[in-house]
């Protein structure tokens, strides 16, 4: 495999919408989708009211990568190998003896060595994207609930009901319908909770166009909800929908051989050379590259989170006592590290060659550097690039740190051994 990736090599480039094309103001939309399902819970399935109040320090809970073991209520983060390197019972983190006596140095029982485990089962569920997070700390609230309510409860059945609450809010009909909280608040005020398209990645998509490059929008979101977004972010114009894949226009349903095809038609090539941007390990990066062997660009705001800890040294921070009499704590930003849970790319083992601080990268890290091409915190970090712009890709030849753009994550840049298996 070549060592680097250029998008002037592709003939189509593709794109995810929801945190890709389309990014959203966290802070405001993750207490959005939070109160979204922590309404159905109690108003409709007769959950305690105090789900409904969420402090700032709560938010630390939410770190993309955990996996929720649904029969026991446990929240783990797993290493590179399987085995687990922190967990919580809801939302009361595990001791290191605890965590030893329970899990130890074997692999979850749900881990596959194939880095392709899936993502979702009826026995687990992995969060891996900020649509996901606010659902992970109202399933931990929820175990901690029925923990207390049930003297010590071991196993739980409460997925079926937060099931029916992505379901209520999420549906296909209920955009049309205002039905739930979800798309009735972003439809009264979009500019809450949406960023505007910038300029530089407007110009940058005129400009991949302009030289010949077919555009694709591939979504899970309903189409309806999808005008709306595309509406507001590119003042998109209405396009026609199409009753089969044949040409250019808006499609739902389908799959990526019929998808393939036109894309051979339009192109007249044989095999027409696909990249794919999203910000989905599950949904987006893995099967694109797994089935269909596109490239892949992973949108990872991780890297977002690093830029502020680059730009912001310590003698411009303000002095306590300029700030106000008045100001209570602010929500962790869902991109920075959570201190309950560490970092997303790297963590500490212990006991492994008698030494204390041994790091190994995450099963989330791990399958960044097997199944992307690149990752970026941004469209718009590569948008004023040439499009003949020569990233260094994710290989095997390669670094682990090779394909991050513009830097690597600031954890994995420090002088520590990190130990991969």
């Amino acid at each position: 495999m070549a060592q680097h990736f250029s998008l002037a090599a592709c003939d189509v480039v593709g794109f995810d919408l929801d945190h890709t094309l389309c990014r959203y103001n966290l802070p405001e939309s993750a207490p959005l989708i939070y109160n979204s399902f922590a309404q159905f819970l109690v108003k409709e399935k007769g959950y305690d009211k105090e789900l409904l109040s969420v402090t700032p320090e709560d938010w630390d809970f939410c770190c993309k990568g955990l996996a929720l073991d649904l029969e026991d209520g446990n929240f783990l983060k797993l290493a590179d190998n399987g085995t687990v390197l922190r967990a919580s019972h809801g939302t009361k983190m595990m001791a290191p003896e605890v965590l030893a006596e329970a899990y130890g140095k074997k692999e979850w029982k749900h881990f596959l060595s194939d880095t392709g485990m899936a993502c979702r089962s009826g026995k687990y569920y992995f969060y891996d994207n900020y649509f996901d997070l606010p659902g992970a700390l109202l399933c931990a609230r929820v175990v901690d609930y029925l923990t207390k309510q049930n003297n010590g409860q071991k196993t739980f059945d409460f997925w079926k009901d937060i099931v029916a609450a992505i379901q209520h809010n999420y549906k296909m009909s209920a955009f049309k319908e205002n039905c739930g909280i979800y798309f009735p608040e972003i439809k009264r005020d979009p500019g809450r909770y949406l960023h505007s398209c910038p300029e530089s990645v407007k110009k940058w998509l005129r400009q991949l166009k302009n030289a010949g490059k077919i555009l694709l929008l591939i979504t899970s979101s309903h189409s309806d909800y999808c005008r709306l977004l595309c509406e507001y972010i590119l003042n998109d114009e209405e396009q026609e929908a199409l009753p089969s894949l044949d040409k250019p226009g808006w499609y739902s349903q389908g799959n990526a051989v019929h998808l393939y095809e036109l894309l051979k038609k339009m192109t007249g090539k044989p095999e027409p050379r696909v990249v794919y941007f999203g910000d989905s390990m599950h949904s987006d990066i893995f099967p694109a590259r797994h089935y269909s062997n596109w490239e892949t660009v992973l949108i990872l705001e991780e890297l977002r989170g690093d830029e502020g800890a680059r730009s912001q040294r310590p003698e411009e921070s303000e002095p306590l006592e300029k700030k106000g009499k008045y100001e209570g704590p602010k929500a962790k930003p869902l991109n920075t590290s959570s201190k309950k849970w560490g970092s997303f790319f790297i963590d500490s083992v212990w006991g492994l060659e008698n030494t204390e601080d041994s790091l190994v990268y995450t099963w989330s890290c791990k399958r960044i550097s097997t199944y992307s091409t690149i990752a970026i915190p941004s469209i718009e970090a590569i948008a004023e690039l040439p499009l003949d712009y020569k990233f260094t890709r994710f290989s095997s030849s390669n670094s682990k740190t090779a394909g991050y753009y513009p830097n690597p994550p600031l954890v994995l840049t420090s002088d520590e051994t990190l130990i991969s298996k």
